[in-house]
Formats: structure tokens, C-alpha cells, sequence
């Protein structure tokens, strides 16, 4: 059991990933490569703005069944199939009396979500570069949790620290 619980935490698990290469340091010809290649990055290229992912901060008020884990659970595994993203694993915890905390670990990067059921709120993030689809998140959410009540705000992450090295 004890190895179980380790690979929910995606402790112990094999990515491929290699230790970042401090030595190099992060250079204007760094980000070049990175505007001006066609690599695999998973940077987005989108109406001449080159960025890391779209972060959507999601405000869903007076939202439903933001108590239950199982819900929430399974409005990030939706969020997922429907923004046509990569679910690495999800890790929620409950609150008492009420409330929510979770996080879904995702290879185009993560959701995440604090929720107040008490007055039906839940703080809701998602963030994802690549071919994934973002925005395709809200509806769901509003769906989940039975309202039309949701806010959104976009950051291009990364948009800043790329545009600004390619104007200097």
C-alpha cells in the first residue's frame, strides 16, 4: 500500500527529465533558439506572440458540490479530455467542516483549485501550453458545478520575458 501512495504523489516515478543545466545561465540567444526555432517546446506561437501557456484564473460563484471530492476529482479529469491534455495524477484533500484543496498534475502543467462551499465559491486555476486547449475548461466547470456564474481572467505566461528579449 505504501507504494501506492507513493505513485499517486508521482514520488519515485521515471520522467526522462535531466537536471537543469545551470551553468549555461538563461541568455538572449537562449530565448532566440526558443522564438525562432520550430523545436518541440511546447511554447505557443499565436497571433505573432510567442508564450509558455495560457494560465486562466477561473472564479466559479455560486457553484454546487464544491464539498465533494469525488466531484472535483472528476471535473479535472473532464477538464483534461476536454482541453485534450495529459493527466499525470490528481491529488485532492478535504477539509473539515468543509472546503476543498486539489491539484492536477498535468504534463502541459496543472489545475488546481481551493473551494468555500459554505458560500459557493471555488478559486479554480488552469494552466496548460502545448496543443491544449485551455478556455474549453470553463464550460465544463460551469457544468460541474451547476452555475453560469464564472469569471475568468487570461496571462500568457511567459509572454513578458519573451517579448522583451526580442525587442532588445
Amino acid at each position: 500500500m505504501k507504494d501506492a501512495n507513493l505513485f499517486q504523489l508521482g514520488i519515485g516515478l521515471e520522467t526522462g527529465a535531466h537536471e537543469e543545466d545551470t551553468a549555461r545561465g538563461v541568455t538572449a540567444a537562449n530565448i532566440d533558439a526558443v522564438v525562432e526555432s520550430d523545436r518541440e517546446d511546447h511554447f505557443i506561437r499565436k497571433d505573432g506572440k510567442v508564450f509558455a501557456g495560457t494560465h486562466l484564473i477561473i472564479e466559479v460563484m455560486k457553484g454546487t458540490g464544491l464539498d465533494c471530492e469525488a466531484r472535483i476529482q472528476k471535473a479535472f479529469r473532464d477538464c483534461v479530455e476536454v482541453c485534450g491534455a495529459t493527466l499525470l495524477h490528481i491529488h485532492t484533500h478535504k477539509f473539515s467542516p468543509q472546503g476543498v484543496s486539489g491539484v492536477a498534475v498535468l504534463a502541459e502543467s496543472h489545475i488546481s483549485v481551493h473551494t468555500w462551499p459554505e458560500i459557493g465559491y471555488g478559486a479554480f486555476d488552469v494552466f496548460m501550453c502545448g496543443d491544449a486547449e485551455p478556455w474549453k475548461a470553463v464550460d465544463v466547470l460551469k457544468e460541474a458545478f451547476n452555475t453560469d456564474l464564472v469569471e475568468v481572467r487570461e496571462l500568457l505566461r511567459g509572454e513578458e520575458l519573451i517579448a522583451k528579449e526580442v525587442a532588445a
